[in-house]
């Protein structure tokens, strides 16, 4: 063999070895390596280990996955998150995408939670961090204070709403969004219908809260919070049965059950009971809904001072001006009550 025929042999080989490098390269690089569309979350203590150990079930090659990611510098830059993995992405689109660390928001909801350790718990199922340190922050005593809220009325704080988050946001991330909500929701427009009846903000959160308890259709809930109203500008007590499970549910347990209020209930002593006491209760008994807040801004005009259950519209209230029309409203519903075996 002459040395030229020997120069092209070897030519000819470097070439081929040096294009199964670089297709090696190639296809570790680009070559789709995930299998679907999926939600992978990254949590704020994770190390590379564990990212491979979550990652590893929606890849095809992990060893490629591993191999472009070192090579990245990926270990040393891991970012927690929530990040949306497209079916068919390539390692380089992958890593890239979690090393930037641009992550995919959730659409954060709450809704009717009862008390501040609930709300604390609904957000910790949406979120990285976990209902006690959430709550622990929703219940800062500085913050309240420095904010004009008690614990009493820290609840009314949240408006029920959807929110954009992201995943491993901060407990205090989320409390002073949502702190920004309070402030933009309780606009100019709304602060003068409140004084427009003669509440604070905090009464007209706490009434809703008690018109939310009271009837849970819609549309009913304008003539409900004009009744209440009605009570309070005369100085009569608003006597809300939803008063009163909230004080059996602080002594019971919220998981209690309380289908009906005996007349022994009636006589707690207790600043929410409004059989007691004149005026409205110093917080909110729940989370009102935006409906029941607007029903107290706007309510229905009228002379109703009196209601009860209608039995004969379930979900609705029979409504009364004078107390002798109310007592038989009220009496057809105890003896439905009572044929239903309601005790308590």
């Amino acid at each position: 063999m002459n040395k030229k025929r020997l120069f092209l042999l070897i030519f000819t080989t470097l070439l081929i070895v040096g294009g199964i490098i670089v297709f090696n390269f190639y296809t570790k690089i680009y070559t789709s390596n995930t299998y679907s569309d999926s939600e992978f979350y990254i949590s704020s203590k994770s190390d590379f280990n564990s990212v491979m150990e979550k990652i590893s079930p929606l890849l095809k090659n992990k060893k490629s996955f591993k191999w472009v990611a070192e090579k990245k510098n990926y270990p040393n830059t891991i970012k927690a998150g929530r990040y949306i993995i497209k079916g068919g992405m390539n390692n380089n689109e992958l890593v890239n995408l979690l090393r930037s660390g641009k992550q995919t928001p959730i659409k954060l909801s709450f809704n009717n939670q009862e008390t501040i350790e609930k709300l604390a718990g609904r957000i910790s199922e949406q979120i990285e961090p976990d209902s006690i340190t959430i709550l622990k922050v929703l219940k800062n005593r500085q913050f309240l204070k420095e904010n004009n809220f008690t614990k009493e009325t820290a609840l009314g704080m949240y408006i029920p709403n959807s929110y954009e988050f992201y995943w491993n946001t901060t407990p205090e991330k989320f409390r002073h969004k949502m702190l920004q909500a309070y402030h933009t929701f309780w606009n100019s427009s709304r602060k003068n219908l409140a004084k427009k009846q003669g509440l604070t903000i905090n009464q007209v959160i706490t009434l809703a809260s008690i018109v939310q308890k009271e009837t849970a259709t819609v549309s009913e809930r304008p003539r409900v919070a004009g009744l209440y109203l009605n009570r309070y500008h005369n100085k009569w007590p608003l006597q809300a049965d939803p008063t009163i499970i909230f004080i059996l549910k602080q002594q019971l347990g919220q998981d209690a059950i309380i289908k009906r209020v005996l007349l022994k209930d009636l006589k707690i002593n207790s600043a929410y009971n409004t059989y007691r006491n004149i005026g409205i209760p110093p917080g909110p008994i729940s989370m009102p809904d935006i409906s029941s807040i607007d029903a107290v801004l706007k309510p229905e005009k009228h002379d109703y001072f009196y209601m009860c259950a209608n039995i004969e519209d379930i979900g609705k209230h029979a409504f009364a001006k004078s107390l002798s029309q109310h007592n038989r409203n009220a009496a057809k519903y105890q003896q439905w009550l009572n044929k239903q075996g309601v005790n308590r």
